[in-house]
């Protein structure tokens, strides 16, 4: 059976993916959840600071060559195109998108996208920090369908980012190197966008799926935070049939 690789977005760690693994490893699937370059528990913020998003594909790379056969890689927002940018480095067996962070060449299409693109120029070189969460603006977009004491329990176990990372994904028109360009993909993809998510809408997460060739859910009710908030259950069933329906999960 392929393994299953599930990468988390930015502040995170791979225990983002505590609960939603279960029903995988259930079905008998290998779950791994690394945390990216820089994201452990204990990690110093001058070991993410500088990270790009090169880094973090190189590194989920690694991981899936080091697989017994092509791994499937499910993302979550920024580890979403962490994945996207992966699947071009080394063999896998399909992509599940779960909210995934544009890549270049997709404008955001809402004026909270925008805002937050330019956001980060009020710290002056953020591209060279490492950027605490902002526990605030993660309740109130990320985790906004979490009870108050999951919510907390959620936001203090948040990582510095890499402001490199963030300025490459929020701010692709400005990166020459056109570190996030991404192809349209020759392995089967899910992309699942909460109806919600105002942090990557349902109108820029299609753009995506259009331009990676893959097939494209918007989610009712549901926001950003697909992996954990509530509702996450059905998420991860409709990815496991999916997968049942759409990846030869067998090939070596």
């Amino acid at each position: 059976m392929r393994p299953v690789i599930m990468i988390h977005g930015a502040f995170c760690g791979g225990w983002i993916f505590d609960s939603f693994r279960q029903p995988f490893e259930g079905a008998g699937l290998t779950v791994l959840t690394p945390d990216l370059p820089g994201h452990a528990a204990g990690d110093s913020r001058s070991v993410v600071a500088g990270k790009s998003m090169s880094d973090y594909a190189k590194a989920v790379a690694d991981l899936c060559r080091s697989c017994e056969s092509p791994p499937i890689l499910i993302g979550h927002s920024m580890g979403g195109l962490v994945a996207q940018m992966a699947a071009a480095k080394a063999p896998v067996g399909g992509l599940i998108l779960l909210a995934p962070s544009p890549g270049w060449g997709i404008g955001g299409s809402t004026m909270e996208e925008a805002v937050s693109a330019m956001s980060l120029y009020a710290l002056g070189p953020f591209w060279l920090q490492a950027i605490e969460p902002d526990h605030g603006l993660a309740a109130a977009y990320s985790l906004d369908r979490f009870e108050p004491g999951t919510r907390r329990a959620v936001t203090e176990r948040m990582v510095p980012e890499s402001g490199r990372a963030l300025w490459e994904v929020l701010n692709w028109w400005l990166d020459p190197f056109m570190t996030t360009a991404v192809t349209p993909t020759k392995v089967p993809a899910l992309v699942l966008s909460g109806e919600n998510d105002v942090i990557h809408p349902p109108s820029t997460v299609r753009q995506a799926a259009q331009k990676l060739g893959a097939e494209f859910r918007a989610l009712p009710g549901m926001s950003h935070w697909l992996p954990g908030e509530p509702g996450w259950q059905d998420v991860a069933a409709a990815s496991l049939r999916w997968m049942a329906e759409t990846v030869d999960m067998e090939a070596a």
